[in-house]
């Protein structure tokens, strides 16, 4: 059920939430311990926003009558999904770099990982559906969904809407092994993404209701690939990189040695960049237009870019990135169809309540689909 909000009620809920999101950030900062070029609290941090930006999202467009409410923490969907994508593509290819797997041992290790709490929270679904809104689906419909295959993305009337990104994941993930060649990594995020383009211009019809989604989502994945790549390359190549570039190399060492300040003025120079483009494209998003992959793809690297300059780490958004997997999986379906938050509280106090319900329930996921992996397919899956 739609939550019912007029302009000055949303716009009253949008302002207290935002300065009770700010005050719970400001608290949660810590200055940065873990090094590296892509520190595990940088990605789960980039998780933790890319969880918000879909929530918000969700909320603010598709579950309030006002489509002012949360804006404009509500116009980056987009840009969430292909953080995860990103972070995805280049998980698996740090991974699969620096360990052998055989395709069979990356399916039972990786893929299962994914599908298992997939598999729980569909299922459990489908039975508060049936047995307490008394919703039926036909039998296709659920073994379609079980084998991770949606054509369709209703927000209002399909299981769970956002599950639509699955049929794109699982591909990713079965394909990954397939196409990855450890000598040319470069070469089967090219692949990966031809294989993208390739199905789009095929245009199958019973997709077409979803194509639309996945147009702005085809690039993300392979570019997080080609990232992973340079990100374990890099360190090997550092030894040839100073004998190619050493004049230049050492001049900008000097400066940033024996000139903290220029050092300092460059940093912030950076970050205030960076904040300059991703405010900019947060605004002119490009949403319906040809250019839509393109800006979320360059709001996409801004924001990576500024996690990884970053000097802090931000404690919330980690600890929503540690879920962010579980919420995306759930989120929908309890603030839609099981609201138990929206129509008894002010908007930005249900929302709240709502973020803090989210971590438990992600926390209790996590918890039962890793001892239920252990159970299905062993302890070392």
């Amino acid at each position: 059920m739609l939550v019912p909000l007029n302009p000055i009620a949303s716009q009253t809920a949008t302002g207290a939430f935002i300065v009770l999101l700010v005050a719970a950030t400001a608290i949660s900062v810590r200055k940065r311990q873990a090094g590296g070029f892509f520190p595990l609290s940088a990605t789960n941090q980039i998780k933790g926003l890319a969880i918000l930006m879909v929530v918000f999202s969700h909320i603010g467009y598709f579950l309030t009558t006002d489509h002012d409410f949360l804006f404009p923490l509500s116009g980056m969907a987009g840009v969430g999904l292909n953080l995860f994508l990103l972070i995805s593509g280049y998980g698996l290819t740090v991974s699969t770099l620096q360990k052998d797997l055989s395709v069979l041992q990356f399916y039972r290790r990786r893929l299962i990982k994914i599908v298992v709490p997939f598999w729980t929270v569909l299922a459990l679904f489908f039975l508060l559906d049936l047995f307490v809104l008394h919703i039926t689906y036909a039998p296709s419909y659920w073994v379609s969904s079980f084998l991770g295959f949606f054509h369709s993305a209703n927000l209002y009337r399909d299981i769970d809407s956002p599950l639509w990104y699955m049929t794109l994941i699982i591909l990713y993930y079965v394909l990954f092994p397939l196409a990855f060649s450890k000598k040319y990594p470069w070469l089967s995020a090219v692949a990966l993404c031809a294989a993208g383009v390739g199905f789009l211009m095929w245009h199958p019809a019973i997709m077409d209701p979803v194509l639309w989604l996945y147009r702005t989502h085809i690039v993300a994945f392979p570019l997080g690939m080609i990232i992973g790549w340079l990100a374990v390359r890099m360190p090997q190549s550092k030894q040839q990189l100073a004998v190619w570039l050493r004049s230049a190399y050492q001049e900008v060492q000097e400066v940033l040695s024996y000139r903290p300040a220029a050092r300092t003025v460059g940093y912030w120079v950076s970050v205030l960049g960076l904040l300059g483009v991703i405010g900019y494209f947060s605004v002119h998003s490009g949403v319906g237009t040809q250019a839509e992959q393109f800006i979320s793809i360059i709001t996409v690297l801004a924001l990576t870019a500024l996690f990884l300059l970053s000097r802090v780490d931000i404690g919330l958004l980690t600890l929503f990135g540690v879920y962010s997997y579980e919420i995306y999986l759930f989120h929908w379906p309890l603030l839609y169809r099981y609201d138990i938050f929206f129509h008894f509280l002010p908007a930005w106090l249900a929302l709240a309540a709502y973020l803090i319900l989210f971590i438990g329930l992600g926390q209790a996921l996590q918890i039962f689909s890793h001892k239920a992996t252990g159970w299905l397919f062993g302890k070392n899956a």
